[in-house]
């Protein structure tokens, strides 16, 4: 019988492990199926573009998957039980049950409203398609001298941000940070930012907590009133339920605890990658929610799969950062290097060679999720006749 490995989700690292996974496992030992809800592959790290009113490409799965030997199957994720090694999901073929040897929950994240009265309701965003196309729908509307007021000063709100009062010159956008804009980065590439806000007419809200959101406002600390006829929720990310309900080892958030291979510690036969696995990096520290997380554990994690079914050593591969990647609207971006702990370097780089550098990462992510079996090789791993799924020698 072939071992059954079962990826959940098909954003950006759910879909690379995926054609990893296919890359290297034969396909006389291995069945590989890929669960995701939606059929066409979501660029997250461009949704704020399309919510601007930019259009991109579709990549259906059906398309990106067909001739790799990956299953794909069209449903949404209800449940796991990792005690009986199943998934619920329902779809438009109905409810059912998959079975699976090998579970990479992948399943990333959605908006986090942190409770705050009235932005679930009131609030748009920009984390998943259906949401990105909602607010572009609404920004639409707007007349002239619209007010649009961005939510949170992470880089999602930044490139929202500097993206809809480049695209929407004649709305008036501004920001709303808990902090100091980009307190972050080095203060030269600060500087550059915010000369950046001052070129696009972002007005910026500095120190200012948003306490609760209404049609046509926000309300801050102290009950300040701000005007937003639209606002854009970018304060955080949230996972999904499902894998706490599942009785894994989560955090208080949620996400997934691993191990370096990005294996649970509770439930061997299931791995995390992406937003949801709360994985520590090199430098001790938990590796936050983002794409490059994507990369680092779906590395880790295919890696660590093939080579405790093929009975070979586990490599660690690289769980470190380099440095932050800010779009700032089209033709002007910031790379902020990072050292070892994460703190900006003095060095960083702006304008359009970081806007060129920026969408080269952007359109090499989506041919190599269009591509997910490049470099195929003429021969594929077999199967160890008995794999150690308990638990193998990890590379130092």
């Amino acid at each position: 019988m072939k071992h059954r490995i079962v990826v959940l989700g098909a954003g950006y690292a759910g879909a690379f492990a995926a054609g990893n996974l296919a890359r290297r496992l034969s396909p006389a030992d291995t069945e590989i199926t890929v669960v995701n809800a939606a059929p066409d592959f979501v660029e997250r790290m461009r949704l704020h573009q399309l919510a601007s009113g930019q259009d991109l490409t579709s990549r259906k799965l059906a398309d990106v998957f067909a001739g790799t030997g990956v299953r794909l199957r069209l449903a949404r994720v209800t449940a796991v039980d990792p005690e009986h090694r199943t998934v619920a999901v329902t779809g438009e073929d109905g409810s059912a049950e998959l079975a699976y040897d090998t579970l990479l929950y992948a399943l990333g994240s959605s908006v986090a409203h942190h409770d705050v009265p009235g932005a679930a309701e009131y609030a748009f965003d920009v984390a998943g398609r259906s949401s990105a196309l909602r607010l572009r729908e609404r920004l639409a509307g707007l007349d002239e001298g619209g007010t649009v007021l961005v939510v949170g000063e992470g880089l999602t709100g930044i490139e929202t941000a500097t993206e809809l009062a480049e695209s929407r010159p004649g709305l008036s956008v501004a920001l709303a940070a808990r902090g100091e804009l980009g307190a972050w980065l080095s203060p030269k590439a600060r500087r550059h930012l915010r000369g950046a806000f001052d070129r696009l007419g972002i007005t910026v809200h500095e120190h200012t907590a948003v306490e609760a959101v209404e049609p046509t406002r926000v309300i801050a600390a102290g009950g300040r009133s701000i005007p937003a006829e639209v606002t854009v929720w970018s304060a955080g990310f949230a996972v999904h339920p499902i894998a706490a309900a599942a009785g894994l080892e989560v955090t208080g958030a949620g996400r997934i605890v691993v191990d370096r291979t990005m294996r649970s510690v509770s439930h061997p036969d299931v791995y995390a990658a992406g937003d949801c696995a709360y994985a520590i990096g090199e430098n001790g520290r938990p590796l936050p929610m983002s794409c490059a997380s994507a990369g680092l554990t779906n590395m880790q994690a295919t890696a660590a799969i093939i080579a405790r079914l093929t009975g070979r050593e586990v490599p660690a591969t690289g769980l470190k950062y380099f440095g932050n990647h800010i779009s700032l609207g089209r033709r002007d971006a910031i790379f902020q290097m990072v050292d070892g702990d994460v703190r900006s370097k003095a060095w960083y780089l702006g304008g359009r060679t970081a806007a060129r550098l920026k969408a080269g990462v952007l359109k090499g992510a989506g041919w190599g999720i269009a591509h997910p079996t490049f470099g195929l090789p003429k021969r594929r791993h077999r199967l160890a006749p008995s794999p150690d799924r308990a638990g193998a020698r990890v590379a130092a």
